[in-house]
């Protein structure tokens, strides 16, 4: 017959239970970008073209910088009256439309470049970048690993103080782990491809300088141990 699990541990053998944490700071990979398109007209038809072609040249900017933009996806699209009052009736002054694009850059050169062709264009805004790295970046790996030996070297330190060591690991279990922490960006090249012609035919805006925000990974794990008899 087995016997039943101790889980507190025994005399003969302790249980020892410790946290292992780590915190580190990266570069980022991605910077994501929220563009908005707006366009008016006196009819609907009028909006609904305009805004085509406003969110047609955004595109078409977007595509020119090839691997630079790393995805590109389009939101939601409205087109909407705007009414109105004129004694106890209701009229439509205007037709107003709006699309939202989102762009996510890893070439942060590129980054620069593009915020300001984009900002140059007509009814279109430009919010962000927010700095971001990818679900598989190397940086998570990393801190979870830094995590347990945090851990191991902690258990040690408890169980040294009591003349004793470690004798096995019973438990290591990965806490808060529907709370990713942000991930981290590596810095990459400069923007290698051609430069976009300008919207208007005239000269580009300058870049604006953007520098990166650093990123902070965390991860902490729960572990236990047994341990040989301390020596009281």
């Amino acid at each position: 017959m087995t016997e039943p699990t101790q889980p507190y541990g025994t005399p003969d053998q302790p249980r020892l239970a410790v946290r292992g944490e780590a915190r580190l700071e990266v570069d980022p990979e991605i910077a994501r970008l929220s563009i908005t398109v707006t366009a008016r007209g006196k009819d609907r038809r009028a909006a609904l073209e305009d805004l085509t072609r406003r969110n047609n040249t955004v595109l078409e900017l977007a595509r020119a910088y090839g691997d630079a933009i790393e995805k590109l996806e389009t939101g939601a699209l409205s087109i909407h009256p705007e009414l109105v009052h004129r004694g106890r009736d209701e009229k439509i002054r205007a037709y107003h439309g709006r699309v939202h694009i989102t762009a996510a850059l890893n070439d942060f050169t590129a980054l620069g470049e593009f915020v300001t062709r984009v900002g140059d264009l007509d009814m279109t805004h430009v919010n962000g970048p927010w700095w971001a790295l990818r679900p598989t970046s190397p940086a998570h790996g990393e801190a979870r690993r830094q995590a347990v030996r945090e851990a191991v070297q902690r258990a040690r330190e408890y169980a040294g103080a009591l003349g004793a060591d470690l004798a096995a690991l019973v438990e290591l279990a990965d806490i808060g782990a529907e709370n990713t922490a942000p991930v981290a960006y590596a810095r990459t090249g400069g923007y290698g491809g051609a430069m976009p012609a300008p919207a208007g035919g005239g000269a580009p805006p300058p870049p604006v300088d953007l520098e990166p925000q650093r990123q902070t990974v965390y991860a902490q794990v729960n572990a236990r141990f047994t341990m040989t008899p301390p020596k009281l």
